[in-house]
């Protein structure tokens, strides 16, 4: 049986913007959307005036809404429902395992709720095993016809990065563009009285390194352009601008089998906090 979407939902603009943007996938991919929603109680945090006959009355309501709204407009979508029973970094995470996918939502830097800002999103990004797509409101919920852009790193494993770039381009008949920063060290980046520009001399070194790695990749996906571009500068800064005009941007993140705390990366930091446009974190061991 072909796995469903799951999407974390919290209550908020940003979780329902990553609900819509998974029945949008869910259609390109031939699946269904499942949607829950799990408790989290906070350590040393007094408890809701709410019982928790009535949180549990609001979540079920809640999911519904946005249950009966994804039917009414996608229909023939398959969409299920569940209410997890214990905090949502465990639920999230157990429930990815059983699906292709985990959505959900994000807030932009500087926020104070939501799963991102939250710490939630960021953990479960963190630990689990399957990709997840971190949405914000407004950010392309509607599948735009722009490019797929991949940070990439040709020092790092990439397979399950580009292959997964490669599959979701393919699906929305666009293109790929791969993006790889190189960070000069101090002394290069000290001025022309110090040290000659070595930009000519680093990018095409790397350009061909791309091209070989891709070469496959564009052989698998013969309908897929795939665009290799070297930049000199911040990773984060490079992916951000890269992603004004995409459809989704895909990380690659090293798999940590912990619990504690986020583990993601300072550049998919950068990029989840500013992207304009949803962004795939895809695990690689």
């Amino acid at each position: 049986m072909t796995r469903s979407i799951v999407v974390g939902l919290d209550g908020t603009e940003q979780a329902e913007a990553a609900a819509e943007w998974a029945a949008a996938e869910a259609l390109l991919r031939g699946t269904g959307v499942r949607l829950v929603y799990a408790k989290e109680v906070a350590p040393g945090v007094v408890q809701s005036l709410r019982s928790r006959g009535s949180e549990e009355a609001w979540a079920e309501e809640m999911v519904v809404r946005v249950a009966d709204g994804l039917r009414d407009r996608h229909p023939g979508l398959s969409v299920t429902t569940r209410l997890l029973p214990t905090g949502p970094v465990q639920e999230l995470v157990a429930a990815a395992r059983e699906s292709e996918l985990l959505v959900l939502g994000s807030r932009a830097l500087g926020s104070v709720a939501g799963y991102l800002v939250g710490s939630v999103g960021l953990t479960v990004a963190g630990i689990v095993e399957r990709p997840v797509v971190l949405v914000r409101a407004g950010s392309g919920v509607t599948a735009p016809q722009g490019p797929v852009v991949v940070g990439t790193d040709v020092r790092q494993p990439v397979e399950a990065v580009l292959g997964f770039a490669f599959e979701d381009a393919a699906r929305r008949h666009s293109q790929v563009h791969v993006v790889y920063a190189e960070q000069l060290p101090l002394f290069a980046r000290l001025g022309p009285a110090m040290v000659p520009d070595i930009r000519a001399a680093v990018a095409p070194e790397i350009r061909r390194s791309l091209d070989e790695l891709l070469e496959p990749w564009r052989a698998k996906y013969p309908d897929v352009e795939a665009v290799a571009r070297v930049v000199v500068g911040s990773a984060g800064l490079e992916l951000v601008e890269a992603a004004r005009d995409a459809a989704l941007v895909v990380l690659g993140r090293r798999t940590r089998r912990s619990t504690l705390g986020a583990h993601i990366g300072s550049v998919a930091h950068a990029v989840l906090h500013h992207s304009p446009v949803p962004v795939a974190l895809v695990p690689h061991f």
